[in-house]
């Protein structure tokens, strides 16, 4: 699997990461006016962190109609549409961002939504998140998806390619949580190297282990990943 992930492997830090960290990363760039897709918005969260870290861009949240948290939704501050789980309600190279936060694991048809994510994205525009690996069962999810399996996901979806995955936490300490009913005690390790993280960051500094190592190990063991994905053209 080395040989197929290596150059998908970020080689400036193998840090805990996640979809928000890239969002920081990539989002402030965009030009005045681009739009931003939440797929899987949910309640509307990420509303509020685009408006901090790129008030510039023009924000729109997608969802299914009975998803629990978008029938729970209150906001009324952004434009939410709703939409089949397959068919994004957009025109096609509208989009210059789409940002999906442990989103894709409860995606039925995995394929089909990649296709029109490389549909409405516009050639060089970008799909960052994050999605589940080594994670329990939670809120309706389908899959777990491993990060070669995921990469080869992409490689399959026509004029879509794999920038770089980051490794999230660790699933010892997700399935740890999940175990101990959603421990709100240990959320800190969302924001914060894991427990594992951290021991695998020891051997890389002991054993002298680079970058892409150290973030290779992680992968291997990680409850949650982070990617970018980026439209050619």
């Amino acid at each position: 699997m080395w040989d197929e992930l290596q150059a998908c492997l970020p080689k400036d830090s193998a840090e805990q990461f996640s979809a928000g960290q890239y969002a920081a990363k990539l989002a402030p760039s965009l030009p005045k006016g681009a739009l931003v897709l939440d797929l899987g918005c949910g309640s509307g969260v990420s509303v509020d962190l685009f408006r901090r870290i790129a008030p510039q861009v023009k924000w729109l949240g997608v969802d299914i109609e009975d998803s629990p948290e978008a029938v729970a939704r209150t906001r009324k501050d952004a434009e939410f549409r709703y939409y089949n789980g397959i068919d994004i309600p957009v025109a096609p190279d509208s989009i210059d961002m789409i940002y999906s936060r442990q989103v894709f694991e409860h995606v039925r048809y995995p394929e089909s939504v990649l296709a029109d994510i490389g549909r409405v994205l516009k050639p060089g525009g970008v799909f960052i998140g994050s999605t589940s690996h080594l994670e329990p069962y939670h809120s309706f999810s389908f899959w777990n998806y491993t990060p070669f399996g995921f990469k080869r996901l992409i490689d399959a979806a026509s004029g879509l390619e794999l920038v770089e995955m980051r490794p999230g936490i660790d699933s010892v300490t997700l399935i740890n949580r999940a175990y101990r009913n959603n421990d709100p005690e240990m959320n800190h390790w969302f924001g914060e190297e894991s427990p594992m993280n951290r021991e695998i960051d020891e051997w890389a500094k002991m054993g002298g282990h680079s970058v892409q190592e150290a973030a290779y190990r992680k992968l291997a063991f990680c409850g949650q990943f982070a990617f970018w994905v980026r439209k050619q053209g």
